[in-house]
């Protein structure tokens, strides 16, 4: 008998945990890296080159963490549907890029430290050799930030202009992002210490660029972990739940939770006071223009002694 008001409130609990496109994308970035990886190792041990050998086990270390990237997006779309994940799987990605700006951050103090050391103990470059290398890391890295920058930041540009973050494609980006920067500031070390000798600049580039993916991990890590951790949530949108229910002037917020389930879906749970009694389905026909709400939560309640803060609404 209730069959038809249940089918109303039936609703699917993924919530953009799945991204074939960015999935593939991804994809596509560590076969890149991969064969890149490979011939740098095979070429470094046929020459032996140590700066190619060098670069190929960097490269080796960037398909890992592009790896956490992928593996997130496979977990989420094999585990969808599972009764295990109360809310869905949108918050695999969101734990990919908390766990990769780890890694991220970790790479920048190990540049930083090791710059240092270089100023200490500097040590002989093959100039003609790292060039080359950094040339080859640079044109891959362009072509990886190429293939992953249009999909960085997806916009729906509805009437409210919802914006939505990949954190766990973001990190990816901000990987190959960070290699490039690293091979370009490696490029103009090398050339001026090659042809006017200022090898100095070589340690000064190492930490310059070690501290701004610093900021870039720092920026991603607080991002991701305020999700991690139910919070994040802009205050405009609770700002607009509320003037959403209280529109009649009759009802009052009494109560609100709102968090996220993925990067840009979000749950609430709303407890409403009003002087009459009102239905759920009233509210959530208000809510419904707010399109980042993918599971909501209505409780009533009627005023029964008729306060005069009642009077006032």
């Amino acid at each position: 008998m209730h069959f038809t008001t249940a089918k109303k409130l039936e609703h699917s609990h993924d919530f953009d945990g799945i991204n074939r496109a960015n999935e593939k994308k991804t994809m596509y970035v560590i076969l890149l890296t991969f064969t890149t990886m490979f011939a740098e190792i095979t070429t470094g041990i046929l020459t032996g080159s140590m700066a190619l050998l060098a670069d190929g086990w960097h490269m080796g270390t960037h398909a890992l963490a592009l790896g956490i990237t992928y593996f997130a997006y496979i977990m989420a779309r094999r585990c969808k549907g599972s009764e295990q994940y109360t809310f869905g799987t949108g918050k695999f990605g969101v734990l990919a890029g908390y766990t990769s700006a780890l890694f991220l951050g970790a790479t920048a103090l190990y540049m930083i430290w090791e710059s240092g050391n270089r100023f200490i103990h500097p040590v002989q470059i093959a100039f003609n050799e790292a060039i080359f290398v950094s040339i080859i890391g640079l044109l891959v890295n362009i072509v990886s930030v190429w293939m992953l920058h249009d999909r960085e930041h997806h916009h729906d540009h509805g009437p409210h202009h919802d914006h939505k973050h990949d954190h766990n494609l973001r990190a990816a980006y901000l990987h190959v992002l960070a290699d490039a920067l690293t091979s370009v500031l490696a490029i103009v070390a090398l050339v001026s210490g090659k042809y006017f000798g200022l090898t100095f600049l070589d340690p000064v580039m190492g930490i310059v660029g070690g501290l701004l993916i610093w900021k870039w991990a720092w920026g991603l890590l607080k991002n991701s972990g305020i999700i991690l951790l139910d919070g994040g949530v802009d205050q405009k949108i609770n700002d607009r739940i509320i003037k959403a229910i209280q529109t009649d002037n009759d009802s009052h917020v009494a109560d609100l939770h709102v968090w996220h389930l993925s990067s840009s879906g979000l749950a609430a749970i709303v407890s409403v006071v009003s002087k009459e009694q009102r239905s759920p389905s009233d509210y959530y026909e208000r809510l419904s223009m707010i399109n980042q709400l993918k599971h909501v939560t209505i409780e009533t309640h009627v005023c029964a002694d008729q306060c005069c803060q009642c009077a006032k609404w």
